[in-house]
């Protein structure tokens, strides 16, 4: 049985060294305005600056503190998720370590979830990204909206308090394609959404390359919707039936005299258009069965390499 806290404090950590102190001193402050029964649990995504050396530290002058170095870069969700693993608290907090998502917004989530909510989201007033960050998260949103026939909101991101019960039913999945934010969106429960302020980040830029940032997204949506495949039977049905009505049109206008059948530009340009139509459903198809291979092979989720502060 657990030996239970109030509250929990999930952190991923990546290429965070500057930030780490100030992180710490915000956060034990503003916990401890909601009192001392708490505990923090900073997870270091092998990050290549001295992130780890910091937790230590953090770690040896403060027990409340636990510090989970993974053997290998696995990405933002499976840290949280290592985390995850390990809280005791009665409510859990999950935000970033950059600073964007302010510590000083605690108490306000943890006191709106007393009022008998499970789930209670941040949601970013005045984001302080950048340009690109803010245009290719909404249409992030626009698309995945209307591929999973959900509402998002492009606002909400990891920030927010969660019930033990919530954390548990989370555990529980073990889908290789993770991201936190529509994972517990699937779970359900008692949410609501409170404005929460949002910073410049404290140093630093974005380790989310464009890349990844495609990665992610193609990860988050093939994992939730099967409406990409469905658009590719529709787009198919399509091409067949105008395909069917112009060859019925060419061979009316070929006895009524009005067009020769000659079209040897037309014809290479059908095909290669029809290719390269079979060559995209086809990948659609390809990236679907891929998401399966990997869930089949149940790896682990993560590889913790060292733990601080942790009970066996």
């Amino acid at each position: 049985m657990r030996d239970k806290v109030e509250l929990s404090v999930v952190i991923p950590v990546y290429q965070a060294e500057a930030c780490l102190q100030e992180l710490y001193k915000r956060l034990t402050e503003s916990l401890r305005r909601i009192g001392h029964d708490y505990e923090i649990i900073l997870v270091e995504d092998c990050s290549r600056d001295n992130s780890w050396d910091i937790i230590e530290a953090i770690c040896n002058s403060d027990s409340k503190v636990k510090g989970i170095k993974l053997s290998r870069n696995f990405g933002q969700h499976f840290a949280i998720t290592a985390g995850l693993n390990y809280v005791k608290g009665e409510w859990t907090i999950v935000m970033d370590c950059d600073l964007q998502d302010r510590p000083d917004e605690i108490p306000n989530l943890y006191k709106k979830a007393q009022e008998g909510r499970d789930i209670v989201y941040a949601r970013r007033v005045e984001r302080q990204d950048k340009l690109f960050k803010r245009l290719s998260s909404k249409v992030f949103h626009l698309i995945y909206d209307y591929l999973s026939g959900l509402k998002t909101d492009p606002n909400i991101a990891n920030f927010g308090i969660y019930h033990h019960k919530v954390i548990c039913e989370y555990n529980r999945m073990k889908e290789v394609a993770r991201s936190f934010p529509s994972l517990v969106n699937y779970l359900g429960f008692k949410t609501c959404v409170i404005d929460v302020r949002h910073s410049e980040r404290f140093e630093g830029k974005s380790s989310y390359s464009l890349n990844k940032l495609i990665k992610l997204s193609t990860d988050v949506i093939l994992s939730n919707s099967n409406k990409p495949l469905k658009l590719t039977v529709k787009l198919g049905f399509f091409i067949s039936l105008l395909s069917f009505l112009l060859a019925l049109y060419n061979v009316f206008a070929r006895f009524a005299g009005i067009i020769k059948l000659e079209g040897f530009t037309t014809t290479i340009f059908s095909i290669w258009f029809v290719g390269g139509l079979i060559l995209l459903v086809l990948g659609i198809v390809g990236l679907y069965i891929s998401k399966i291979f990997d869930q089949v092979k149940e790896r682990q989720l993560f590889i913790i390499s060292n733990e601080i502060n942790v009970e066996k």
